[in-house]
């Protein structure tokens, strides 16, 4: 059984989000994505950074998971870009919709 999954990605504005999260549908990798304005705090260069970002909450398959950080990687602009893999679940017709698209 396929397992779904949502991808966490922060981005540094909403132009690379969109960027993103088109190229990752265009591929069929991701059957949907959401775009949150966020702010994020953490440790970079050795001081804290306190940042507004975006962050893509995209619904897949698990098994999409490696090809998708490969995908995001080529066309982030982040040296170190936190791609993170949430294991979920879903109403049977979301899931039956997701599974029919991506590949």
């Amino acid at each position: 059984m396929e397992k779904m999954a949502l991808i966490y990605i922060t981005c540094k504005d909403e132009e690379e989000a969109v960027k993103i999260s088109k190229h990752l549908l265009d591929k069929r990798l991701i059957a949907c994505s959401n775009i949150h304005k966020i702010r994020s705090m953490y440790h970079w260069e050795g001081n804290i950074a306190d940042e507004n970002e975006y962050v893509v909450i995209a619904k897949t398959l698990e098994k999409n998971y490696d090809e998708i950080k490969k995908e995001v990687k080529k066309i982030h602009s982040y040296k170190i870009p936190c791609i993170l893999k949430i294991d979920a679940e879903a109403n049977k017709s979301y899931d039956e919709w997701v599974k029919r698209e991506v590949r």
